[in-house]
């Protein structure tokens, strides 16, 4: 399987998946058509157009069942179905649609199939008798299922590649948080930890697709996916928002990742092409000190508002000068009193003292 992007476009492909995933009605019948080695051709989705190219056939407006969706393929023509997938609402359809809409298929079911996706923009399920495969026309995408046996294996094996990359993201924030306290943060400590977050990301991404694929039998692995990335997100805007050049505000945080997640595979592990991305510089830059301002730190500090990190921040502007402020400065910031002003105090003495034992002990 390969990944599916997040557009606009493949919005309705995902959901298309979701829907004819193990464990659905849908893929049920779907494979027991295959079982039963006759062909079928599903549409997903009924309206005006879908009735302007379809002939003949009988209307039965009835609950969808795997079954019956089995017995009706016995037969020729299309079968409708409404966009929930609960009724079948017609059957042995003869679909005519545009002949001039182009298609590079060769067999009349799927070239059908390709041509009533694209002129409708319904999905269209199509199942070879020859071949024996399902395929998913959406749109302009033709999506072949595979067998849940072999998308579990390579999701298994990016599982793994996800834990391995996890962990190095572990090490790489834990020393940057470190070089954060002592003051030594370049642009290159920086460019690494953005650099890891995006892999880490994008691994989870094919990982959620898989599971998306697999439906009831993808269960455990997203747990697994769940349990490894939690937090993943949040640290990607934090180290965003600690280090946007120019003093711009966490509005532009947004385009920044962004420009992040347009990097090219060979682009991403270049840590100043990564650098360049995140607006810090280039080549000659990599080795340049930067301060952080503080957000990551204060996330980490048990009960502490976001709408309290934002003022702390916004009055101290630097993670040294929070470091170095007292109980009274603390207290001076709106909406932070004498407890608080205590407990982000001792908070950031805490994980002062545990970042720099973990660097050099």
């Amino acid at each position: 399987m390969v990944n599916i992007e997040r557009s606009e476009d493949t919005l309705r492909l995902r959901a298309t998946l979701a829907s004819i995933a193990p464990g659905t009605a849908m893929r049920d019948g779907l494979e027991r058509i295959l079982r039963g080695r006759t062909g079928a051709l599903i549409v997903i989705g009924n309206d005006k157009t879908i009735e302007s190219i379809s002939t003949g056939g009988f209307t039965l407006d009835v609950p969808f069942t795997s079954t019956g969706l089995r017995e009706l393929a016995k037969m020729d023509g299309a079968i409708i179905v409404d966009g929930e997938i609960t009724r079948i609402q017609r059957a042995a359809v003869h679909l005519m649609p545009d002949h001039t809409i182009p298609s590079e298929e060769t067999g009349t079911r799927h070239r059908t199939a390709d041509r009533v996706a694209k002129q409708t923009g319904f999905p269209v399920i199509s199942v070879s008798q020859s071949m024996q495969i399902i395929a998913a026309y959406v749109g302009e995408t033709r999506y072949v299922l595979e067998d849940s046996g072999q998308i579990l294996s390579r999701a298994n094996q990016a599982l793994a590649t996800l834990e391995r990359y996890k962990l190095r993201l572990d090490e790489v924030a834990s020393t940057l948080s470190a070089l954060e306290i002592e003051d030594l943060v370049t642009v290159r400590d920086v460019a690494v930890v953005a650099q890891r977050l995006e892999m880490v990301t994008r691994i989870a991404r094919e990982i959620e697709d898989y599971v998306l694929e697999l439906g009831t039998d993808g269960r455990l692995l997203s747990l697994q996916l769940e349990e490894l990335i939690t937090g993943v997100d949040a640290e990607r805007e934090l180290v965003i928002r600690d280090y946007l050049p120019g003093g711009r505000r966490a509005r532009s945080a947004g385009a920044l990742l962004n420009r992040l997640e347009a990097l090219s595979p060979t682009e991403l592990v270049d840590p100043a092409s990564v650098a360049r991305s995140l607006g810090l510089g280039t080549n000659e830059h990599l080795d340049g000190a930067v301060a952080p301002r503080g957000y990551r730190l204060l996330a980490k500090v048990p009960r502490l508002p976001p709408s309290v990190v934002d003022r702390l921040v916004e009055h101290f502007g630097t993670l040294q000068k929070l470091l170095s402020a007292g109980i009274d400065d603390l207290q001076a910031v709106e909406g932070v009193g004498e407890l608080r002003a205590r407990s982000v105090r001792e908070g950031l003495s805490r994980l002062a003292e545990s970042s720099i034992l973990e660097r050099y002990v």
